[in-house]
């Protein structure tokens, strides 16, 4: 049995898709359902593929096929169609052969200060699909939404989602997520002086934090960028 929210998703989508015959954005899915955030429809989606009602299309960027919808909604049969990854046009004449990108889905644990410090990343919100070549060795990785400008002119925006290689160590000018004091996690360039620690912003407005070297705890170092436009 499903919610009234999953439902109300469900049925917004396959109205759309009837109506227009292109499927809602997840903004316009966010405004229909009046929530406040895209993670809750990112739970949701989650929720209707588990309990079969749709199924997402690896490695296509928000791809959906619905493949079934409830008897209330499904009277006058229905065909299950692929939204948001629909078969691409025809290839222009000339067109050179573009080899398929590997890509691996990533989990993405919140969001990260590139500004002032926030409360330290415990959970996953949703996934992102990653090129598999941006993935830094074997390591475990995942991904953060960046909030705030600090990082500004090392090419970092607000908005933007991050990737991370796991580890507990960095080299000098290196540019890690930190966690302060146990509690603060923020992303900043990481420099080493005797037994003190820089975090340095790439903003003149934010000042570069130095701490005791305790005091700091490298929870992982920047391998990839997914730009927000």
């Amino acid at each position: 049995m499903l919610t009234r929210k999953q439902l109300e998703l469900l049925e917004f989508i396959n109205k759309r898709l009837q109506k227009d015959g292109v499927p809602p954005s997840f903004d316009e899915m966010k405004e229909a359902l009046d929530l406040r955030s895209k993670s809750g429809i990112h739970r949701l989606i989650t929720a209707l593929e588990e309990r079969g009602f749709i199924r997402r299309l690896a490695h296509r960027a928000r791809a959906i096929e619905i493949v079934k919808l409830p008897d209330a909604m499904a009277k006058g049969g229905f065909t299950p169609r692929v939204i948001e990854g629909a078969a691409p046009p025809p290839a222009p004449a000339n067109a050179l052969p573009v080899e398929a990108v590997h890509a691996m889905e990533l989990p993405v644990m919140g969001r990260i200060a590139a500004g002032t410090p926030i409360e330290a990343i415990s959970e996953a919100s949703h996934n992102v699909a990653v090129p598999g070549s941006m993935l830094s060795g074997q390591g475990h990785h995942y991904a953060l939404e960046v909030k705030g400008d600090s990082m500004i002119e090392a090419g970092i925006n607000d908005g933007d989602v991050v990737v991370i290689r796991e580890q507990n160590t960095a080299d000098n000018g290196e540019i890690v997520v930190a966690l302060v004091e146990g509690h603060e996690a923020t992303l900043k360039r990481f420099r080493r002086k005797g037994d003190m620690i820089a975090l340095e912003a790439a903003n003149p407005a934010y000042e570069t934090r130095m701490l005791r070297s305790e005091q700091v705890k490298v929870q992982g170092r920047l391998v990839g960028l997914i730009r927000s436009y």
